[in-house]
C-alpha cells in the first residue's frame, strides 16, 4: 500500500519525545529508555504501540496520576538466577529496562535468570525486552499482563487482559526469530489505531454483550471503556476454532505470572483481572499496578551460541523455502516483516497521521518547546 502520511526523521521525534517526557517530569536518562521502547514500536512497524501511544498512554495517566514520573525501582529479592523487582507505579519501562540488564548478567554467569515485576505501569512492547536478550547473544522470553478487556470462551464479559507472551531468539540470519503477539486475535492498541485512521476494526474480533460483533472501532473504544464490549481470545468465538486455547494461554500468563510474584514478594499479593483496570469502586481513576515477567536463557550453557544461531536460522530459511499457497508470494517467518518494516523506514523516517501530528503540535505549543518546527507543518 502507498504510504501518503508524511514522514518525520527519527531524530527530530526522538529528542521531542525525550524533550516532552522531561517536561511531564521524567528524569532525562529515563526519558530516553521510554522513548527508544516507543520509536521501536514504529521501527518494526508496529504503530499501535509507538508515536501513537505516547500521549494517551503515558502524557496522559502521568498527568491523571494514574502513573508517576519518576521510577523508584525497589529489589525486593535479589538470588543468583530470580530477581523480584517493585516498580512503585513507575514507568514500567525504566523498571523493565533495569531488569533485563540484571537478568543478563546473571544468565551470562549462570546459564537462566527469570525476574518479575509488580506495582508497574505500561511497558511498551514485549519485544523490546526480548531482544535485549537476543543483542546479547541469549534467548529472551517477556509477558504481561494488562487492564481487562479479554472475555473468556462462551463468555461477553471484558475480564482478562491481552496478556502477551514474547520470544526472541538469535540466528545466523540478518534479523533474529521475534515472535511478539498478544493473547487475543486482536489488542487495544490496534483498535485505537484503526480509530485514529477511520478504519473499522474486522469482525469477529470483538464480541459486545449480545454475543454479537462489532466493527466501528471509536464506537467500541467508547463500549470497551463502559465494560460493554470485550476483546476475543485466540482461536475466536466459542470452542470450534480453537477459543479455548487462547483463553487458557491468557489465564496462564496472568495466573503464573502473579503466582510467581506473590511466591516471592513474601505472599504480599497482586491484583488481577478487573483490579488492574485503572479504576477503583467508585470509578475514580487509580493506580494499575500492572506485573511483567522475564526469562533469559544463554545457548552458551548448552550446545553453544554459534550452533543454536545456525539451527534457528536453518529452521527459518526451512520454513520459508516450503511450497507456497497458490496465491501467496512469500511465506515470513517471525521477526522478518518488522526487520523489512525497519528497512524501509531507516531513512524515511517515522509516519505520522494527522491526529499525532496535532497531538504532537499541541504539546510543543503547551510546553514552549518552540525549537521544534515540524516538516508537515504548512
Amino acid at each position: 500500500m502507498l504510504e501518503t502520511r508524511p514522514y518525520v526523521s527519527w531524530d527530530l521525534v526522538h529528542d521531542f519525545m525525550v524533550d516532552v517526557f522531561v517536561k511531564y517530569g521524567v528524569p532525562e536518562e529515563d526519558a530516553r529508555i521510554c522513548t527508544d521502547v516507543l520509536l521501536e514500536s514504529d521501527r518494526r512497524g508496529i504503530e499501535s504501540h509507538g508515536c501513537n501511544r505516547f500521549k494517551p498512554i503515558y502524557l496522559d495517566r502521568i498527568k491523571n496520576g494514574t502513573l508517576l514520573p519518576k521510577t523508584d525501582i525497589e529489589i525486593v529479592k535479589d538470588t543468583p538466577c530470580t530477581v523480584v523487582m517493585d516498580a512503585h507505579n513507575g514507568m514500567g519501562m525504566v523498571a523493565s529496562y533495569k531488569m533485563m540488564e540484571m537478568l543478563i548478567e546473571k544468565a551470562s554467569k549462570y546459564g537462566m535468570a527469570g525476574g518479575t515485576i509488580f506495582n508497574s505501569t505500561h511497558y511498551g512492547i514485549a519485544g523490546y525486552w526480548t531482544t535485549m536478550a537476543e543483542k546479547a547473544g541469549m534467548i529472551g522470553i517477556s509477558g504481561t499482563n494488562a487492564r481487562p478487556s479479554v472475555a473468556p470462551t462462551f463468555g461477553v464479559e471484558p475480564m482478562m487482559g491481552t496478556n502477551p507472551l514474547t520470544f526472541t531468539m538469535p540466528t545466523d540470519e540478518a534479523f533474529p526469530f521475534n515472535f511478539d503477539c498478544a493473547t487475543s486475535i486482536i489488542q487495544n492498541g490496534k483498535i485505537e489505531f484503526y480509530a485514529r485512521q477511520n478504519k473499522e476494526t474486522p469482525a469477529g474480533l470483538v464480541v459486545a454483550k449480545d454475543g454479537g460483533t462489532m466493527t466501528e472501532s471509536a464506537a467500541i473504544l467508547k463500549e470497551m471503556r463502559a465494560g460493554n464490549v470485550a476483546l476475543l481470545p485466540l482461536g475466536g468465538l466459542g470452542e470450534e476454532t480453537g477459543g479455548y486455547k487462547g483463553y487458557g494461554f491468557t489465564t496462564i500468563f496472568r495466573q503464573n505470572m502473579w503466582g510467581a510474584t506473590n511466591l516471592s514478594a513474601a505472599l504480599a499479593g497482586g491484583p488481577y483481572m478487573k483490579a488492574l483496570s485503572g479504576k477503583d469502586e467508585n470509578s475514580n481513576n487509580t493506580m494499575f499496578r500492572l506485573g511483567h515477567f522475564f526469562f533469559v536463557i544463554n545457548p552458551e550453557f548448552f550446545m553453544g551460541l554459534d550452533t543454536f544461531k545456525k539451527t534457528a536460522g536453518g529452521i527459518c530459511r526451512g520454513l520459508r523455502n516450503s511450497k507456497k499457497a497458490p496465491d501467496a508470494e512469500h511465506i515470513y517467518t517471525a521477526g522478518e516483516k518488522e526487520y523489512l518494516a525497519w528497512q524501509d523506514r531507516k531513512e524515511k523516517g517515522v509516519p505520522m497521521g494527522e491526529s499525532i501530528q496535532k497531538e504532537f503540535i499541541q504539546l510543543r505549543d503547551e510546553l514552549a518547546l518552540t525549537q521544534y518546527k515540524f516538516p508537515f507543518e504548512k
